[in-house]
């Protein structure tokens, strides 16, 4: 498809250029389309486009459009009547689902979780009752605090794996209950280079109602702390249902 286009578009033309010399694809017309230029660099290409020109779009080490630019382009090229043809390429979160081993016929692709832990948090809050796996990518500078908070939202017991530097040199594919997976980045420094792909079981199966001893761990908390962090905490050390403890937590504080 790169040897046949007219023009090839690019995320990083460098880096495309690169790949164009590997597989013998000289003299091609480079143009660059990424996130800062997207709307500008696709009124470029519709013009190509209308004017019987073929363009392919690359995005570095990966699919546009996931997680990567090219949605707007996309979206460009459907208004005004264009064809676009999808090209299968590399995809981190799906390569590492089919190496990952977890079960569930579902997942949820989340991509990159807010950059300061207190909106990953919230944003994890939301996501800890579903039953389906969950896949996010995360960069290596901020793998281990993304850990700390996975494990204090999601709860320890579930199973997480890191899926590191995926069809490259170093590729790492390690699994291990959530509780574990802090101290093994941190017992080797190579483990938190390159990019991540984390995948995370599902929440456990719903059960109604609250055992003995979580509802007596609840109402201890509820005696010390108010409702929000006493239900936070009552989920990690029980692993019990948020929503369930919320809701359980407000009837014993309206008696």
């Amino acid at each position: 498809m790169l040897a046949a286009a007219d023009v090839v578009a690019a995320e990083d033309t460098r880096n495309t250029a690169h790949l164009l010399t590997h597989h013998g694809i000289s003299a091609k017309r480079l143009m660059a389309a990424h996130q800062h230029n997207e709307r500008g660099a696709a009124e470029k290409i519709i013009a190509l486009l209308r004017a019987g020109q073929s363009v392919a779009f690359v995005s570095d080490a990966g699919t546009p459009a996931v997680s990567d630019p090219g949605a707007l382009l996309v979206q460009a090229a459907l208004a005004a009547g264009l064809r676009v043809i999808p090209v299968p390429g590399a995809n981190a979160a799906v390569t590492a689902l089919s190496a990952a081993g977890l079960e569930g016929a579902h997942f949820l692709f989340y991509g990159f979780l807010p950059n300061k832990s207190a909106a990953r948090r919230t944003a994890l809050q939301a996501l800890c009752d579903h039953s389906y796996t969950l896949v996010f990518y995360e960069a290596p500078h901020r793998i281990v605090e993304c850990i700390a908070d996975l494990c204090a939202i999601l709860g320890e017991e579930r199973q997480i794996v890191l899926a590191r530097e995926i069809t490259k040199l170093f590729e790492t594919i390690h699994s291990c209950p959530l509780r574990d997976a802090e101290a093994w980045l941190l017992a080797d420094s190579n483990r938190q280079r390159g990019e991540f792909v984390v995948l995370v079981s599902g929440a456990p199966p719903h059960t109604e109602g609250l055992d003995a001893g979580t509802e007596r761990i609840l109402a201890l908390l509820l005696n010390e702390l108010p409702l929000k962090q006493a239900v936070q905490l009552a989920v990690q050390i029980t692993g019990a249902n948020r929503n369930e403890l919320y809701q359980h937590a407000l009837a014993i504080k309206n008696g």
